[in-house]
């Protein structure tokens, strides 16, 4: 799951002059990161329950993303001023809150059995993640040593992993058991289940102590003049495709793998779900994996390896038949595991003051989430697996190329 950029923050005032204890809040985050996770990851299974029992083609199905990751573009910035405006605990309340009502809403869509109306439900769900994303990630940077604070985050990112991970095996047992239905009733009692949580975690969240925190200081100190020259560097405007590619072929990838497993191994979706926790798990071991790696390789090599691994594993799937094109496409998420951070480290590189406002469009390029896989489903609808899988392929040939190419620093005069 792809995370929105941290920016720069300063630590403005402390409580009543006291510096408070960390745990607390570094728990917070670790919930608020785990339930990121785990309501993203949990649209994997959406896709195929909502294909079945709406007697939908995959395009169609897929609109599950299209509309979850729409929002990154809509909303990003906006939270970012929502969030500057109310501060940064007051933005992480709000978006449990928001994502709560989302959920709720799945209630009257089960009710009334409308696939428009659960689309508009998770559309209210994804703008409460957004907000949670941008709220939470400074959060991380001021919680203790400047020195560890790359540590702290990836900590925190790996228990958002944990929340990829479960997310399918929850979705197996209580929305795909019952998928023989017409009905939409099984998903209706999860997810009020999953707003009672958001709920609570908002009201106890609230009642935290936390820091206080100034934002976006280094992008209002410069000039319109300067902040206009953001794109004027080479790395950040390919790095911004390259986001959309990485976040495009995770998710398409992670969308379709339910179905792709079952139709490979032809068992029922019930039972290849819990497979796609594998995928996302992957990422979790190459995420703490990729950490230590990346203290000795250079972060375009190492992309770029992950890179032709990824094109590898996928052509391979497509061309192998049974548990081998199965197992080949899950520890593809082996590969995605680095592929962000190292992406929008490579693309900010030499922004400098610039960085904040750079941060804001690598973070609209996560739209990618809604386009490829819908793009894809159109080729599984009218092609087949092997023709729909050449469009994740060619995501990774562009992060290939910005792996030994793009990344290059130039500035355009």
């Amino acid at each position: 799951m792809a995370n929105l950029p941290t920016q720069p923050t300063d630590l403005a005032e402390v409580p009543d002059g006291v510096r408070p204890n960390y745990t607390p809040a570094l728990a917070s985050l670790a919930v608020l990161y785990f339930m990121m996770g785990f309501i993203t990851c949990l649209n994997d299974t959406l896709v195929p329950f909502f294909k079945k029992g709406f007697n939908l083609n995959y395009a169609q199905s897929s609109l599950v993303q299209f509309y979850f990751f729409l929002t990154y573009g809509i909303m990003s910035i906006p939270a970012g001023k929502i969030v500057e405006r109310l501060g940064y605990k007051t933005g992480m309340v709000l978006g449990f809150a928001v994502a709560a009502l989302g959920a709720v809403l799945f209630y009257p869509a089960s009710a009334l059995h409308q696939y428009a109306l659960f689309l508009a439900a998770l559309f209210v769900i994804a703008i409460g993640i957004v907000l949670l994303q941008v709220a939470a990630n400074p959060y991380i940077t001021i919680l203790g040593p400047a020195q560890t604070a790359s540590a702290r985050l990836t900590l925190i990112q790996g228990v958002g992993s944990v929340g990829t991970t479960v997310a399918p095996l929850f979705g197996a047992v209580f929305i795909l058991a019952p998928l023989a239905s017409a009905s939409s009733d099984a998903i209706r009692y999860p997810y009020l289940g999953i707003a009672a949580l958001l709920a609570t975690i908002a009201l106890v969240l609230g009642r935290l102590r936390l820091p206080v925190l100034k934002a976006g200081a280094n992008s209002e100190a410069l000039p319109d003049s300067a902040r206009n020259r953001v794109f004027s560097f080479r790395n950040l405007r390919l790095g911004v495709w390259g986001i959309f590619c990485y976040v495009g072929a995770e998710v398409a990838i992670g969308t379709f793998l339910t179905n792709y497993i079952a139709d490979t191994l032809s068992i029922s979706e019930k039972e290849a779900n819990p497979l796609v926790a594998f995928y996302w798990g992957s990422m979790l071991i190459g995420r703490f994996a990729g950490a230590f790696l990346l203290k000795s390789v250079k972060a375009s090599t190492m992309l770029s390896v992950c890179a032709v691994l990824a094109i590898t594993l996928v052509t391979v799937s497509i061309a192998a038949t049974g548990y081998v094109a199965v197992w080949t496409m899950i520890a593809v998420g082996l590969c995605n595991s680095v592929m962000f951070a190292i992406l929008f480290s490579l693309s900010v590189q030499g922004l400098g003051r610039l960085t904040d406002r750079a941060s804001g469009w690598l973070a609209t390029a996560i739209t990618g989430g809604a386009v490829v896989p819908f793009g894809q489903g159109l080729l599984i609808d009218r092609f087949s697996w092997p023709v729909a899988f050449l469009l994740p392929i060619a995501c990774y040939v562009y992060i290939l190329f910005y792996g030994l190419n793009g990344y290059k620093t130039t500035v355009r005069s």
